[in-house]
């Protein structure tokens, strides 16, 4: 059976739609959605099998997996994450943004994504529908990109194409216009230090 595909406005996102898409993330739907980079794919971070079947798709080991999560905005950080002063008062400056923050992980995150990782990756997108989504979720999803398999260009941008692509795959593809094709600045702030690891659409004057 096919993925849903539905519209959803970018600006202002239907409150129907984005419940739909929340109450399918509870039952363990993986969902292709806009960001304010790239289109990314993922699921609740709650559900481990979903987490899973992300990987999968993706072609990693579960245990190998690289994933971000998406938030909605700075106050539930803490709850995976030990955050530096410094730190902090950056993200405060550039998020909501383009940017994906490495940071020194708790002890909650290994449980959640069955990992030996020591840092989690932390994005609050300036986009309203997965900010939406994860408003109503009440806790985070996880973000990884959707790569092209053509060699030239590296990210999809047209959702009717990743659809075509994904449909039997994912459960759900978020229709909220063409994506970008550059994707988030990547900053580690691990300790007192805080280093640019790749320079994407985020800007890095600061």
């Amino acid at each position: 059976m096919p993925a849903e595909y539905i519209h959803i406005h970018p600006q202002n996102p239907e409150e129907r739609k984005i419940q739909h898409v929340v109450s399918a993330l509870r039952e363990g739907a993986v969902i292709i959605y806009p960001t304010d980079t790239i289109y990314g794919m993922g699921c609740d971070i709650h559900n481990a099998r979903a987490v899973e079947r992300v990987a999968r798709i993706k072609g990693i080991k579960p245990q190998k997996n690289d994933f971000s999560f998406i938030c909605y905005d700075l106050s539930h950080i803490a709850d995976y994450a030990r955050v530096d002063n410094v730190a902090f008062k950056l993200m405060k400056r550039v998020l909501p943004g383009p940017y994906t923050f490495i940071l020194d992980a708790n002890n909650h995150v290994p449980k959640l994504l069955n990992t030996n990782k020591k840092t989690v990756g932390i994005r609050v997108p300036d986009h309203a529908i997965p900010r939406h989504i994860v408003r109503e979720l009440g806790n985070p999803i996880i973000t990884t990109t959707i790569r092209d398999e053509d060699e030239i260009v590296e990210y999809p941008t047209d959702p009717e194409i990743i659809f075509e692509r994904f449909q039997h795959q994912v459960d759900i593809v978020i229709d909220g216009g063409y994506g970008g094709n550059v994707a988030s600045t990547i900053i580690r702030a691990v300790g007192q230090d805080v280093e640019v690891i790749r320079e994407g659409l985020g800007e890095v004057d600061f």
